[in-house]
């Protein structure tokens, strides 16, 4: 599903070319839940960008479902975004006056869809928060916002799921429950892309890929995954 061939990024700040990404080769098959880590300024928000066509690498390849990224057009690639992938950020991005079942539709709304509440009611149900459809997130805990804003980004029904420091604003209680809820929409069939610095969170992924001055240093299948159901990694 996603191949990263020799990925080089760069960006332009005045006269001076800033390097960040060089010659990442990275594949994610589907149904693979992939932490990747590494420290501030080691290159994990630009792959995400990169992952989540977001942005398109200086040099190199990245193939979605055997697509050329690069040599798409900014609609095509809000289209993919829209359709293919899910995000999930580490602030939650509710609209402070709108209903959970509101929030949800959002990205409906913007693409002019009209069965709009049954498939936010749905995406609710997924997340296991059907009875708070018509709660403000003044009224749902830290936790049960960000499984507001995990089925906003499950309402188009997307493969992939992109979660960039998913429990960063939570308490270690509310951080297992959403790690174990991304665990388990895994478990179901999707593909989970987690941007991460923390130890704790990367133990619910299958395989943990470490970066450092914008190089992978390692890619390592984990033996086991906590609280993650029954899945094991395949014999070695």
């Amino acid at each position: 599903m996603i191949q990263l061939e020799d990925v080089t990024k760069a960006y332009q700040m005045g006269k001076v070319e800033v390097p960040v990404l060089h010659g990442v080769d990275l594949t994610i098959a589907d149904g693979d839940m992939v932490a990747i880590m590494g420290p501030s300024g080691s290159g994990k928000t630009t792959l995400m960008n990169i992952v989540g066509c977001l942005d398109v690498p200086t040099s190199g390849r990245y193939l979605l479902d055997g697509t050329d990224v690069g040599r798409l057009s900014g609609n095509r690639l809000a289209k993919i975004r829209s359709r293919r992938i899910g995000f999930v950020f580490q602030s939650f991005n509710l609209v402070a006056r709108t209903t959970a079942v509101r929030n949800v539709e959002l990205p409906l709304v913007y693409a002019g869809v009209r069965d709009r509440r049954s498939r936010a009611g749905w995406a609710l149900e997924q997340v296991g928060l059907g009875e708070r459809r018509k709660h403000l997130p003044n009224e749902l805990s830290g936790g049960q916002q960000q499984r507001v804003a995990i089925a906003r980004a499950l309402i188009n029904d997307p493969a992939i799921l992109l979660a960039d420091e998913p429990t960063g604003n939570l308490d270690t209680a509310s951080s297992i429950e959403i790690l174990k809820l991304l665990a388990a929409l895994n478990d179901a069939g999707r593909t989970v892309v987690v941007i991460t610095h923390e130890e704790e969170v990367a133990r619910f992924a299958k395989r943990v890929v470490r970066l450092r001055d914008g190089r992978i240093m390692s890619d390592e299948v984990q033996r086991a995954r906590t609280g993650a159901g029954a899945w094991q990694p395949p014999s070695v």
